[in-house]
Parts: structure tokens; C-alpha cells; sequence
């Protein structure tokens, strides 16, 4: 969604936290991210100790980004499921929302049919979250009319002062 600023309020991420922790028990899954579209880790859970979260978040992002410029060529809005095989471990990536990038990594332990079962219902949980959380974002944007900038009273000369 272009222009869409990601504003978490505690409530919401309380929300985001459980319903990635259900997934993670579900699903049996190793570890369990999401991700903003611009590869910034907004949470994960699981065993991230032994993982590089910042890099394994901004790889994400830029292979989405790829994986969009693929789908435009094809004719498609975007690709929004990715799955990587590797000998130990496995990665299934969805769009969420067209918002976020939901991450999971899983071994032996599970299969790719259980955690495409346990991510389609957290994806539309996700998604639901997002949304309100959109429309919470956009009424407390919308500012009552009348009232006063916080930085009305700041002056250049004020600003100088600081940075000078």
C-alpha cells in the first residue's frame, strides 16, 4: 500500500506478538518474523539467537522486491508466497496485506503443508490487525481542526540554537 506509514501502538503489537506465537506453537515452526516492506524487523519469535535477524529481515524485503519485479513482467500484482527448500531448513514467505512480509522457518519438525495451513489463518488474522491499525493511524493523523501544531511555539531561531 504506497504511502502507508506503520505506526504500532501497544495494543496492536500485543495482538501481532500472540498471533505470531500461535502460529510459531502450531506450526512447529523454528522461528517466526515479520517483516515492513522496507526490511525493517518489526518482531519475531523463536530461536533467533543463532540468526542474523537485521540481514535475514532486509533479504526478505529485497527478495519480495525481486519477486514483484518477476510478477510485473508476468502480468501478476505481486507474487505473494515464496517457499525456499534448503537441506536442513526451509523458508515460507507470504505478503500480508500488501503490507508486511510474514517469515517462517521450519526444519524436519513440520511440514510445508501445516505451516501453509497455519499461515493462511494467521494471514488473515494479520491482515485484519493492519487494517484497523490503518484506520487507527489515519484518525489520530487527522488532527481536530483548530488545534495547535506541538511545534508551533519551536522557532528557526530555536532550531538554530540546537544544531549550531
Amino acid at each position: 500500500m504506497p504511502g502507508y506509514d506503520l505506526i504500532m501502538y501497544d495494543e496492536e503489537s500485543k495482538q501481532i506478538d500472540a498471533e505470531l506465537n500461535r502460529l510459531h506453537s502450531q506450526s512447529n515452526a523454528k522461528v517466526v518474523f515479520l517483516v515492513d516492506k522496507n526490511g525493517q524487523l518489526i518482531t519475531s519469535v523463536g530461536e533467533t539467537r543463532d540468526i542474523d535477524t537485521t540481514s535475514l529481515a532486509s533479504l526478505t524485503a529485497g527478495n519480495i522486491a525481486a519477486t514483484g519485479g518477476m510478477a510485473r513482467l508476468l502480468g501478476e500484482r505481486e507474487f505473494s508466497i515464496l517457499f525456499h527448500e534448503g537441506e536442513k531448513d526451509n523458508i515460507h514467505i507470504s505478503v500480508i496485506g500488501h503490507r508486511v512480509i510474514l517469515v517462517v522457518i521450519f526444519d524436519q519438525r513440520s511440514s510445508l503443508g501445516l505451516v501453509r495451513l497455519r499461515v493462511k489463518k494467521t494471514a488473515e488474522t494479520l491482515t485484519k490487525i493492519f487494517e484497523d491499525l490503518a484506520v487507527k493511524t489515519q484518525k489520530e493523523k487527522a488532527a481536530p481542526e483548530g488545534a495547535p501544531s506541538p511545534f508551533a511555539e519551536i522557532s528557526d531561531e530555536d532550531i538554530d540554537k540546537l544544531f549550531g
